[in-house]
């Protein structure tokens, strides 16, 4: 029942005792300081888009049917909101450095003893009491640690954002490269049919004279060499469906039934509105946590810097005791104490954790400006590499078309007897590497539009705040 006027009266005594925060007052970087140009220096489309459910762009419900359900189940993003949780509980601590701490006690005693009559003598007391203390924060150490915790806090809030869109775009990936696979699968038994039919054609002419043997081997040789790719495009499609079924926090064969049907490798939108670099800074999440890391590393030197000034602790304690529980309350004793505390000699410990403290600040920073760029150069290149896939498809698709009629005519003119084997097993080469072509293609292209989404930091809110984006996960 002592406890709040005695916690109340410690912290008004210390009000007036606290002073300024020493060390740095943290203030964000420039772009300028950050090496930020004005634009990019690849060709790109400078207006914004929202980048949030990129993945619905691509059009295929599985696809976000799977992203969804990373997003809710995967493994490594609930370990990154554990870690932001112990950081917010971090913060609660930090904060409970500032204010005063209340302890209670209570006892109860009894004597029995024998009297000088023969009888017997039984003494009770009974005791309650409060005590009080308080580091009050003159130089602002406590404050910068709960600058600190909460810089760090914040910092852990955008780090379970990185990891979520990094799951994301690694699920997209997989699922493109499982229908890459496909497809390459397809290419290859669309293939091994003709080449079955070759065989056969040029076993007849061999046996009706008409050509050598060595045809007959060219065609066996070409069939073998065909199947023999079949075993390894069907232990990637594996390896790929497995590697969702882990990223969406199942068994790594839960999803083969899912997978099974076979579909055409996903196709997004020809262009992302990249806006300018500034956008992509305010927009990725690592680099956001890198920033709040810096802030939390340029706190953490008031906290060492304050070691080196005068320590001030205030306390106080009320107490009674009685020999009845009715008399308890009738004597009440008090006091005040005060102490305060500077080091004199340590060899120079806290000045070296002062200048540790620096120097982790001043390596914070250079994370930070490493996060940009490299958020830059992610852009840039993702940008880069999907124009170029683009082009690739065009050009292949044309490939694709002149292999396809090289290759009707080259059977034709074998069957008739107008032409060589050979000449038919380099076109029959050509449209099986024409149609991989294609379809690595198209498989580039969408790979390089999630890593543009990714690059660009898209897929998550950037409206919402730390502890939204948190409690949202």
């Amino acid at each position: 029942m002592a406890k709040r006027p005695l916690a109340l009266i410690l912290a008004a005594a210390a009000l007036p005792l606290a002073g300024c925060a020493v060390g740095p007052d943290y203030h964000p970087k420039p772009a300028s300081e950050l090496g930020v140009p004005e634009a990019y220096s690849v060709p790109a489309d400078s207006s914004r888009e929202d980048l949030a459910e990129w993945w619905k762009k691509f059009d295929d419900p599985l696809l976000g049917q799977l992203v969804e359900q990373g997003r809710a189940a995967n493994l490594d993003v609930g370990q990154a909101v554990a870690r932001l949780r112990q950081a917010r509980e971090s913060l609660v601590q930090a904060r409970a450095a500032l204010l005063p701490a209340v302890t209670a006690s209570g006892g109860v005693s009894r004597n029995q003893g024998v009297t000088g009559t023969g009888g017997f003598a039984d003494n009770s007391s009974f005791s309650i009491g409060a005590d009080a203390s308080y580091q009050v924060d003159l130089f602002g150490g406590n404050r910068r640690n709960t600058e600190a915790a909460g810089a760090a806090a914040e910092a852990a809030s955008y780090d379970v954002a990185a990891v979520l869109i990094s799951v994301e775009a690694e699920i997209a990936r997989n699922y493109v490269l499982a229908r890459l696979a496909q497809a390459q699968l397809a290419n290859a038994r669309d293939s091994l049919g003709i080449q079955d039919d070759n065989l056969q054609i040029a076993q007849w002419r061999v046996q009706a004279g008409l050509v050598s043997s060595i045809d007959a081997e060219t065609a066996r040789a070409q069939r073998a060499q065909t199947a023999a790719s079949i075993p390894s495009l069907e232990s990637a499609y594996n390896g790929y469906v497995s590697r969702i079924g882990v990223l969406t926090g199942q068994a790594p064969g839960a999803l083969k039934g899912q997978l099974e049907a076979v579909k055409p490798i996903p196709a997004g939108p020809s262009s992302v509105a990249a806006g300018i670099p500034a956008d992509t800074l305010r927009q990725r999440p690592d680099v956001r946590s890198a920033e709040r890391n810096l802030a939390a590393a340029s706190a953490r030197i008031g906290v060492a810097e304050a070691q080196l000034y005068p320590q001030l602790s205030i306390g106080g304690s009320l107490g009674s005791g009685g020999g009845t529980v009715g008399s308890l309350f009738d004597v009440i004793t008090g006091r005040l104490f005060a102490n305060i505390a500077q080091t004199i000699f340590d060899g120079g410990r806290l000045k070296s954790q002062v200048r540790s403290a620096e120097a982790a600040a001043e390596g914070s920073f250079l994370a930070y400006k490493s996060s940009v760029l490299s958020a830059l150069e992610d852009s840039e290149n993702a940008i880069v590499a999907l124009k170029a896939a683009q082009d690739r498809a065009a050009q292949y698709a044309v490939a694709l078309e002149a292999s396809n009629n090289q290759a009707i005519l080259a059977r034709m003119q074998y069957r008739s007897g107008l032409t060589d084997f050979t000449t038919l097993n380099q076109a029959e080469s050509a449209l099986l590497s024409a149609r991989n072509g294609l379809s690595q293609a198209k498989s580039d292209e969408a790979t390089a539009l999630i890593a543009l989404y990714l690059a660009l930091g898209g897929g998550w809110d950037l409206n919402s705040t730390p502890e939204a984006t948190a409690n949202g996960q």
